[in-house]
């Protein structure tokens, strides 16, 4: 960016509002991906004029505008990896209006998940997305990367509660998409097209969100099996039968090491595989599918089936899966993290192909996530000072997409393409389809300024312009 794009954007937001000092632009330089980019600048803008205005500016001055939520995403969504303006959402902050008789509310772009969550349920009402990130992530971003979340099984992810949008276009159009109405087919689905289009497509800048009745309570259980296979085994029978659980979480052999070590939890020996589960509903309801679900899990051959019989237990249940990531990291400084995602039932296969993998490649791999719906984790552990093991982890990841593709899957199933997974994009997506995704962007950012070089068109040579950083990039 040259001084006058610059000060184009200081007369738009103000001086208070926007940085292209250094130790600024560190803050801005990088997101939960182990990269960093240094931006030109940020941005605060604190409506959709503003964002417009700059999108305005972008296109006359030539320069890259990147949208940018809490910094949260897994794929480096929110890089200036070519540099430009960095826009945050942090201002744009406001739940304008929750319409409990019609159970929607609408919101800013920076409203924290976790938030919304809060203020539906003091209304008896219910945000069911729920990513681990709820809690710092922005509405905004989990809707341009169609976030997911431990209750995707039962309640779906974002764009099933995305009603109705506020967004400025890459040429700097303010449009509304969307009804308040629950059934509309008035022209193309623009709110469709923007969800998971990772910031690519335009910039949101409020939301119109569906909301459901709070269900009455909760009940939590932690089911241990002597192997995966077996636990596998068992999401298989829960999800045919008729209990629907909201949470079904698997964690394999490597994982339930990893959280019997950092959190010194007893379990029972030969516990090789865990299953976290969840039932809501009322009360008779969620004791009925507790009952039944005991049942399934029996019947497949349980190690061990605890029932939280308080806040307090289903916090300790809890446990065992929020700890994973920082009990990862003891094992090795660097992980790279693939949320593939595969039909439901090929689920034990994708496992057993990751055990491969690892032997293959002599990496080390934790797997965990959402067995509920076919999204698993798959980490892969390196120590980023050894080039060996690095060289050896990315070519098992790129095993690991030629497998999920195999078994009918997709090679993301929340955490976006961003510039981590372009150049795999090719393995699930044929050409002619990809050629398809370009002429949309060309068509409504014809000068290329908003979130360039990601999904599709990331160009390697850009990570020349990655800031040195120490351990992998993982401290600025």
């Amino acid at each position: 960016m040259n001084r006058k794009s610059r000060e184009k954007i200081r007369k738009i937001v103000g001086k208070d509002h926007s940085s292209d000092r250094a130790e600024d632009m560190v803050l801005y330089a990088y997101d939960a991906m182990n990269r960093r980019y240094m931006p030109d600048m940020v941005a605060h803008p604190e409506g959709a004029r503003e964002v417009a205005a700059i999108m305005l500016a972008a296109n006359e001055e030539g320069f890259p505008v990147i949208p940018r939520g809490a910094g949260t995403g897994l794929t480096g969504g929110s890089l200036a990896v070519d540099g430009g303006l960095v826009i945050t959402m942090d201002r744009m902050n406001r739940i304008l209006d929750i319409d409990e008789e019609n159970m929607t509310a609408w919101v800013e772009s920076g409203v924290i998940n976790g938030d919304l969550q809060k203020e539906a349920e003091k209304r008896g009402l219910f945000f069911p997305p729920d990513p681990s990130s709820a809690d710092f992530s922005t509405l905004g971003g989990n809707a341009a990367e169609n976030a997911g979340g431990s209750r995707a099984v039962k309640y779906g992810v974002t764009r099933d509660y995305v009603m109705g949008m506020e967004v400025v276009t890459p040429t700097g159009q303010i449009i509304h998409t969307g009804s308040s109405a629950i059934k509309s087919v008035t022209g193309y689905d623009l709110t469709r097209l923007m969800v998971g289009s990772e910031g690519t497509l335009g910039i949101i800048t409020k939301l119109l969100l569906r909301l459901i009745p709070r269900p009455e309570t909760t009940g939590t259980m932690l089911a241990g099996f002597s192997e995966t296979g077996i636990a596998c085994k068992a999401v298989i029978q829960i999800l045919r039968s008729s209990t629907t659980p909201s949470t079904l979480e698997i964690m394999d052999r490597s994982a339930v090491d990893c959280v019997r070590e950092y959190l010194d939890m007893e379990l029972p020996e030969g516990t090789a595989a865990l299953l976290l589960i969840e039932v809501d509903g009322s009360a008779r309801q969620v004791e009925e599918q507790v009952r039944d679900l005991n049942s399934v899990c029996e019947g497949v051959g349980v190690t061990f089936f605890k029932i939280a019989a308080t806040e307090a237990e289903r916090n300790s249940l809890w446990k065992a899966r929020k700890s994973l990531s920082p009990a990862i990291m003891k094992i090795r400084p660097l992980k790279i993290n693939e949320d593939v995602a595969v039909p439901r039932m090929k689920i034990p296969d994708l496992i057993r192909g990751v055990e491969g993998i690892s032997k293959k490649w002599d990496i080390i791999t934790v797997t965990f996530g959402h067995a509920g719906d076919g999204n698993v984790h798959v980490n892969f552990l390196l120590d980023p000072d050894d080039p060996d093991e690095v060289q050896r982890a990315h070519s098992a990841v790129g095993d690991l997409f030629q497998l999920t593709v195999d078994l009918g899957g997709s090679l993301t199933g929340e955490h976006g393409i961003g510039i981590a997974k372009a150049p795999y994009l090719g393995i699930e997506v044929s050409q002619e389809t990809v050629e398809v995704m370009r002429s949309i962007k060309r068509a409504l950012d014809p000068n290329n300024v908003l979130n360039p070089h990601k999904t599709f068109d990331f160009d390697t040579s850009l990570y020349s312009r990655e800031i040195a950083t120490k351990k992998g990039n993982k401290d600025v």
